[in-house]
């Protein structure tokens, strides 16, 4: 069961090693001008693996068909939708989580990782249990990360780890040599998703918060800050070793862009206008002027 790129790995090692039955899959959406319906980038390898896909609007439609199968596992990766009780106790479930568990539970964990300047992320395999995220872990494998790392690199590279370890995983189970060691509930975080708020930049903070912010955003939804009327989207940055003045205070010098935050200024490198391609900053100073 998985739905976005990040599944994809995943669901191509499984077939590769083992053999997959059946895909549970998210509907196909239609796409942003409206015109056709695009289908999940695990239909679509699925399609191409001749696998059967499922595609139900709420799982308790199918259900039905899910018990006639007796599987014996499913493997759940960003499928998109909570896992009714009626379909955990018909066997067993593992998730490959994007995160170093009790750490970062919920919808956006590799986002709320890097936005809190954590100095690794990585992947847990676990047992789905009725509270979200909370069920035993099998596997865990971490990644360095830094203010730095960008949300699409980061979650990449964790969708490679994630299908390495669930092949592990499937093998040890297969083998009957695994053993589920419970989380430390006490030391658990959630990760929220991401919301509109979340991605204005907010100057008035320490300049290593806003570059990690503004990476873990990056390349998608992105974040911005407003400008004569504009929402200019800001997709990568560095930290630079001027003493700012106002937070906000832009300064321009040999065709470099750099914004003040409450402590240091950050030198912006990629930006983009609504409406048009992101654009190296050098590119972007010959058409656009700032007050």
């Amino acid at each position: 069961m998985g739905t976005p790129s990040f599944a994809v790995p995943a669901l191509k090692k499984i077939n590769e090693v083992f053999k997959v039955d059946t895909v549970f899959t998210q509907p196909p959406r239609k796409s942003k001008r409206g015109m056709k319906e695009l289908p999940s980038p695990v239909h679509e390898i699925s399609n191409q693996l001749n696998l059967d896909v499922r595609t139900p609007n709420r799982l308790n439609d199918d259900l039905e068909f899910f018990i006639s199968k007796k599987f014996s596992l499913v493997v759940v990766a960003a499928y998109g939708q909570i896992i009714p009780d009626d379909f955990l106790k018909e066997c067993l479930f593992i998730n490959i989580h994007a995160s170093l568990l009790p750490s970062w539970r919920g919808a956006a964990p590799v986002q709320r990782s890097l936005m809190n300047k954590d100095k690794s992320t990585g992947i847990s395999i676990m047992k789905i249990e009725k509270e979200l995220d909370s069920g035993p872990v099998l596997l865990k494998q971490s990644l360095p990360i830094n203010i730095y790392s960008k949300h699409g690199d980061v979650e990449h590279k964790l969708s490679e780890i994630g299908s390495d370890l669930i092949a592990k995983a499937i093998k040890l189970i297969n083998d009957g040599k695994y053993e589920f060691k419970q989380q430390n509930h006490n030391l658990k975080t959630y990760a929220k998703k991401i919301t509109k708020e979340d991605e204005k930049i907010i100057w008035n903070m320490e300049a290593e918060t806003v570059v990690a912010r503004i990476h873990a955003l990056a390349p998608s939804p992105g974040s911005y800050f407003d400008y004569n009327n504009e929402k200019l989207k800001i997709f990568e940055c560095k930290l630079s070793d001027k003493i700012a003045e106002k937070p906000g205070h832009i300064h321009i010098i040999d065709e470099r862009l750099f914004i003040a935050c409450n402590d240091k200024y950050i030198e912006i490198l990629e930006i983009q206008k609504p409406g048009k391609n992101k654009q190296k900053i050098k590119e972007f100073l010959k058409g656009y002027k700032f007050n």
